[in-house]
């Protein structure tokens, strides 16, 4: 019998804003994704948004800084895949098609605060709203 290796979860700004606010939901999902050894994503474009001063942002920090957490850089490649989908659904948001992006290539779980934007990024994204 095969293992079956633990979930990736990829986080967008709004699931990290929760996650620092102490919303309930968004800490036990963080918690038992801890608990199976799941792997977190944060798209380099995402901590850009909610960073403002690590000295005060200690839960956000501590997230960031976990061996399970890895911070992806928006590189030319996935620069160049953005900006196709991008132009493919008519947006500009270079943020959220990059987390759409990286939540498909990496066969992740998104969570989010606005599952309809990314739903028009991609439909086929397996999506945990909160």
């Amino acid at each position: 019998m095969g293992k079956t290796s633990p979930p990736t979860i990829v986080l967008d700004s709004g699931a990290l804003i929760a996650w620092e606010r102490g919303n309930g939901r968004m800490r036990a999902l963080i918690r038992e994704a801890q608990r199976v050894g799941a792997r977190f994503v944060i798209p380099a474009g995402v901590l850009g948004q909610v960073w403002r001063d690590g000295a005060r942002q200690v839960v956000l920090r501590a997230l960031v800084n976990d061996a399970m957490t890895d911070v992806p850089a928006l590189d030319r490649v996935l620069a160049e895949a953005v900006g196709t989908l991008c132009g493919r659904v008519r947006t500009s948001d270079v943020v959220d098609a990059s987390v759409a992006l990286l939540a498909k290539r990496t066969h992740a779980v998104l969570v989010t605060s606005d599952p309809g934007d990314f739903r028009r990024l991609d439909p086929s994204l397996r999506i945990e709203p909160i």
